[in-house]
């Protein structure tokens, strides 16, 4: 399929509202649009869309800025950055709303509308009992001059529509194809509030026109609004406050467990939960990607640059894309791996103190952090499982899982223990493979395979019946207290 773009005038939006926790949704959004400009030498603009003071917070607000820059998807213009066409807040870009909608008044592109909430709500039953569309009717279109000062001398209320032409509007969606919306689907709609307030079938197209976005990549629950807003940009083409009408693409659906719409509601669709589970900014805007998207036939796993490469907003596809928190731990795991084992051990700071590290700062090794973390990195899904995968180390006694214990002490454990450490003592504590030796010769004393005989050790010395490879464990904890653990399961084993 041919390119949706082809030269560095590429600008995309993303304008979400500041309301509540970001979701994978939005970012998936976001992330589209970013690499869109990104793989065009385009521009990103981002803008807030603040006009709704009763939903709206500044908490939110930041929470935006701070999960952009924490999944490194940065903008060209907009908040903190800035850029020729601020401010990038709708809240202070008032003024500019209510000039435009004077104009589009004056030049008839749009009138008031007096109807009452009960009259609009009892024209609507009617027609759907009729079997005619439920839309808006037009009754305001043609008002006369009297009508609308008796209106004003009754104290009615009036909001501003828009104008709607009488005619079909036909627009080709880079991700839908060609769609088209007959005038009776697509009636005259609300641009400005009663109380003077715009409305975001107003506001979002014109900042569009006035930042000169060419291409508006949202979601498919937007698409219905779409033939508005072309015939709108066409009433801004005349007035001169657009160029052009952009292309649009709506993205699909992400759905999340029974084949519904995942949700603000739904736990995994919270962005900060994977960030405060340790996913990689990398691994989850991988796995979002591919809610859509498809970077090849036989390669799930790959860079954001990479992605940057080869990704087209017309090589999205346009079906529901479901939501599948295995794959995204699993893709997250692969880019765990591929870390630089530095960055993997900085990357696991934040697990490794307060509060998430259940030791005292005091009790932190870092010279025993340093020689397990590259065999920690060969077992992560997600960062935050370090924190249990190196307790051991760093806790006075093993944190002890009481269902591990009943699993691995079965009868002979205190015997086969016994050997173990002797056995042990015994070893060259320089190599893992060394006291891998000492516990199969111990395990063959007693007639089991090294298996069933490393499970006891493993749970005296870690308190857990899996974990990091056991061998290097024991290295990095020593002799004298790999011993001592030991002594004190076989005290455990003899009450």
């Amino acid at each position: 399929m041919a390119s949706a773009a082809t030269s560095a005038d590429v600008r995309v939006r993303f304008c979400p509202s500041p309301t509540g926790n970001p979701h994978v949704g939005l970012v998936r959004t976001a992330l589209f649009n970013w690499a869109f400009a990104r793989h065009h030498q385009g521009t990103l603009v981002f803008r807030i869309e603040d006009t709704d003071a009763a939903r709206d917070s500044e908490e939110s607000y930041r929470q935006l800025l701070d999960s952009l820059r924490w999944l490194g998807l940065d903008w060209d213009e907009g908040p903190e950055v800035g850029g020729p066409h601020a401010p990038y807040r709708q809240s202070e870009r008032m003024g500019i709303y209510a000039d435009v909608a004077a104009r589009l008044k004056e030049a008839g592109h749009a009138y008031d509308c007096y109807c009452t909430n009960e009259e609009l709500e009892e024209r609507r039953a009617e027609a759907r009992a009729a079997g005619r569309p439920s839309g808006y009717d037009g009754r305001c279109r043609t008002l006369t001059e009297e009508q609308v000062a008796a209106y004003r001398a009754e104290g009615r209320p009036s909001i501003v529509r828009f104008r709607m032409p009488d005619r079909t509007l036909t627009f080709t969606d880079l991700v839908r194809g060609e769609l088209t919306f007959t005038p009776e689907n697509v009636p005259d709609f609300g641009i400005v509030r009663a109380n003077g307030a715009p409305l975001y079938t107003l506001v979002n197209p014109v900042d569009d026109a006035l930042m000169g976005i060419t291409h508006v990549l949202r979601g498919e629950d937007l698409l219905s609004s779409t033939p508005r807003q072309i015939a709108l940009y066409e009433a801004l083409i005349e007035l001169g406050v657009a160029q052009a009408v952009p292309r649009f693409g709506h993205l699909p659906y992400v759905m999340g467990e029974g084949n519904k719409k995942l949700s603000k509601r739904d736990p995994e669709s919270s962005l900060n939960l994977y960030r405060e589970r340790g996913f990689l900014p990398e691994g989850l805007l991988n796995y979002l990607s591919l809610l859509g998207w498809s970077y090849s036939a036989d390669q799930d796993v790959f860079t954001v640059a990479e992605m940057v490469e080869r990704f087209d907003i017309t090589g999205v596809n346009a079906n529901p894309a479901r939501f599948d928190l295995k794959k995204a731990e699993a893709i997250n795991a692969d880019h765990i791996r591929r870390l630089d084992p530095k960055a993997f051990a900085d990357a696991c700071r934040p697990w490794l103190q307060a509060p998430h590290a259940p030791w005292r700062p005091e009790e932190f090794d870092e010279a025993a952090w340093q020689a397990i973390a590259p065999h920690a990195q060969t077992r992560l899904t997600v960062l935050s499982d370090i924190t249990a995968n190196v307790d051991f180390l760093f806790l006075p006694e093993p944190v002890r899982d009481e269902a591990s214990w009943a699993k691995a002490m079965k009868e002979g454990s205190a015997d086969l223990l016994r050997t173990a450490r002797e056995k042990l003592d015994a070893a060259d504590w320089s190599s893992p493979e060394s006291l891998k030796e000492a516990v199969l010769a111990a395990g063959e004393a007693h007639g089991l395979k090294l298996g069933k005989a490393q499970a006891p050790v493993r749970v005296a010395v870690t308190g857990r019946t899996v974990g990091l490879p056991l061998f290097e464990s024991l290295q990095v904890l020593g002799r004298d207290r790999t011993l001592a653990r030991i002594d004190a399961a076989l005290a455990r084993l003899a009450d």
